[in-house]
């Protein structure tokens, strides 16, 4: 009984530091940030502008990859195939590499003169300097969030209920939809608002493809090393407290849908 309250109060020691380590930067911030500049800063149309390019550009990247991003999770959940392991990897790669790196190689895939650049030049859509290069950046630095959380969810799904579904007469299509995506929705849902979460805050990738329109951390960066920390800090305050509140608005709604149907 001793040892055990010994571990514990280690454990409650150890977890408080790493509390500490979270909060302390971000309460010292939002302290050192006045009133008059919260004020100036949510009436500075700049900003509010970025703000909410931000925000957009993450729920499109979020909506339009993810479209594609569950059917592979469900692929990787339930196929055995020759080079999943290597696919598993390759899905990572996005969060292991840095995010400059990132920004480059996507830089050589839609540049002027690549074959994806004139093509989307040709339909009028603007990968460099514009809003469609951003999505393409965010969406590949937080798509791994979603692919796995996905899996993981579609592999806690029992496979003698989606055979029984089968057995009964159901079309594969009909069983994914109403047997398998239903019962790893909540793994779903938290890869889709992780991943929207981790579009918010990129910053390397998008600034190499596209600095202006400028996203909020692009914004934040340039006030800094233009102005100083007095001018990027109440912006930075700012947009961490919209994007706590969104996120834990998101976590609520999926929370009590949750509930509504248990």
């Amino acid at each position: 009984m001793l040892k055990s309250r010994k571990l514990n109060l280690v454990f409650l020691f150890f977890s408080g530091l790493m509390l500490l380590f979270i909060i302390a930067p971000l309460t010292g911030m939002f302290l050192k940030t006045t009133g008059s500049q919260y004020v100036e800063t949510i009436s500075d149309r700049e900003v509010l502008s970025s703000i909410r390019l931000t925000l957009a550009s993450s729920f499109l990247a979020t909506i339009i990859f993810g479209i594609a991003a569950v059917p592979l999770a469900y692929l990787l959940a339930r196929k055995n195939f020759p080079g999943r392991n290597i696919i598993n990897g390759i899905v990572d790669l996005p969060v292991v590499i840095p995010h400059s790196a990132a920004g480059i190689a996507i830089l050589g895939i839609v540049s002027r003169g690549t074959w994806l650049g004139v093509a989307g030049e040709s339909i009028g859509i603007q990968f460099i300097g514009g809003i469609a290069g951003i999505i393409l950046a965010m969406s590949f630095v937080s798509i791994p969030f979603l692919i796995n959380a996905a899996r993981d969810g579609f592999a806690a799904v029992p496979e003698k209920l989606e055979k029984a579904a089968l057995n009964l007469g159901a079309s594969p299509w009909r069983v994914f939809f109403t047997v398998s995506l239903p019962l790893a929705k909540r793994s779903v849902i938290s890869g889709l608002i992780m991943m929207w979460a981790r579009g918010l805050s990129e910053f390397g990738a998008v600034i190499i493809i596209a600095y202006h329109p400028m996203i909020t951390p692009v914004m934040i960066w340039e006030r800094f090393t233009s102005f100083g920390l007095s001018y990027a800090r109440p912006v930075a305050a700012v947009f961490v407290v919209i994007c706590l509140a969104v996120f834990i608005l998101m976590r609520s709604l999926s929370k009590n849908q949750q509930y509504a149907r248990n």
